[in-house]
């Protein structure tokens, strides 16, 4: 009896020190991912119960939660995040009038020049935040709305409202509902410049011009201090068939899965992965995803991927009939509040994130044609709302027109399943491409 008394202090022992270990190595983390808030689990289209090991739609968001977003309101306008070490401003009301309007905003220009001058709750150390310093703080348990929409209707933004001021568009100065792009300090130089920024009214990041319809187009923004070294990796290649990041404690396969397939495909794949004999891997969330972009890489030269050269990636031919990087699905559902509210997933794009915008016919110009871009006054023509997969695609007989519209390292939304030939002419007022076979690079915890 007391042998086993013995050999059960031992091995609890053990287990504790295991315990310790492994919780010590998550609080040091340099770029810990914050968990995406999504708790629901989804089919192709409708909610479903969270589904159990070898159901299908197993590996979703809802089954692998992450970090557990956690924040402390400091009572001087600014927010701590608990899991990311950084602190934030808390509100987009930034002249105090107690609203958050078009006021609030500021062009690219004079944003840079507010940092310099900024001393919320006292601190004079703030910047503009990276793109994924800004990404840390969104939530996926947000609804996505209709850019045609004029009413909220009970639809919840991307972000934890418990903690940060934050409202639509400025739909009385002419906004959408969903003009709330937040900027940042990342800046993709491709076939245009483009500002990287974060809008918690939609959830997704993409790329913004400095300019709109000739005019120094307006950004919201969240300033932020502290830990100077998140969002920067630290991979090891292990020689097995993954990477290790060492600053996140994720394990990544070295190579992706080589062809597209759609998302409930991706989950399936992931549950029967066997890489470097490792056998839970997953479909990473959307943040995670988001981490093992390069955004440095690729704003040196947009020919390359957006991923470090440790990683091997898989070239494909893209809209425009050139060689380019893939689309890559994560488990995140992008909930929306259309008809078939979970049809959509989230997908990073690694390659150029195309869009088809063909110039279009418009009274008042001589030549009969206005410049690329969104319609005038910020409204999406009849049918063209940019997201769920309710939204009809592109149906313009002109020519098609692809650009690099949102830049390599963008983050939006693929219908789940469906026959992506029906959107040849891409979807929504920027005429976002749409692929649904998108590629897979899996992922685990260390």
């Amino acid at each position: 009896m007391k042998k086993i008394y013995i050999i059960l202090l031992v091995a609890l022992s053990i287990l504790g020190s295991a315990y310790t270990i492994n919780r010590q190595s998550k609080d040091n983390l340099k770029y810990p991912i914050v968990g995406t808030n999504q708790s629901k689990a989804f089919d192709n289209k409708k909610e479903i119960k969270l589904p159990k090991e070898g159901d299908s739609f197993y590996g979703q968001n809802a089954n692998f939660l992450g970090n557990t977003p956690k924040y402390k309101n400091n009572g001087d306008g600014t927010v701590t995040d608990l899991v990311t070490g950084l602190m934030w401003q808390n509100s987009l009301d930034h002249n105090g009038d107690g609203k958050i309007d078009v006021n609030d905003k500021l062009s690219y220009k004079d944003l840079l020049k507010q940092v310099k001058k900024e001393n919320t709750g006292g601190y004079t150390d703030w910047r503009l935040p990276t793109i994924k310093e800004l990404y840390s703080l969104i939530m996926f348990s947000g609804q996505d709305i209709n850019p045609q929409a004029k009413s909220v209707n009970g639809n919840q933004p991307f972000i934890n409202t418990d903690y940060f001021d934050f409202a639509y568009g400025d739909t009385d100065a002419g906004e959408r509902l969903i003009d709330q792009q937040c900027a940042t300090s990342t800046i993709y130089y491709g076939e245009q410049e483009l500002v990287f920024g974060v809008n918690f009214a939609d959830g997704r990041i993409k790329g913004y011009g400095k300019k709109l319809r000739n005019k120094e187009k307006l950004f919201g923004y969240f300033l932020v201090r502290g830990n100077a070294d998140y969002g920067t990796n630290d991979f090891k290649d292990n020689g097995d068939g993954t990477v290790s990041d060492l600053n996140t404690g994720l394990m990544w396969m070295k190579a992706d899965s080589k062809k597209g397939m759609n998302w409930e495909e991706a989950l399936k794949y992931a549950q029967e992965n066997t890489t470097g004999n490792h056998s839970d891997w997953r479909l990473p969330d959307a943040k995670e995803l988001e981490s093992i972009v390069d955004y440095e890489r690729v704003a040196k030269n947009d020919d390359h991927p957006a991923i470090d050269p440790i990683f091997e990636i898989s070239s494909i031919q893209n809209e425009r009939g050139e060689n380019d990087f893939a689309f890559y699905w994560s488990n995140t559902t992008h909930e929306n509040s259309g008809r078939n509210g979970g049809g959509t997933a989230v997908y990073v794009a690694f390659g150029k994130s195309l869009g088809n915008m063909p110039a279009r016919p418009e009274r008042g110009h001589g030549n009969g044609q206005r410049p690329m871009g969104p319609p005038p006054g910020g409204r999406p023509p009849q049918g063209q709302g940019q997201q769920g997969p309710s939204m009809r695609q592109s149906n313009s007989n002109q020519a098609p027109n692809w650009i690099d519209i949102h830049g390599a390292g963008s983050q939006r939304s693929d219908p789940k399943s469906g026959d992506p030939s029906k959107y040849k002419n891409g979807r929504g007022p920027q005429g976002d491409a749409i692929r649904i076979n998108n590629y897979v690079r899996l992922v685990r915890n260390i």
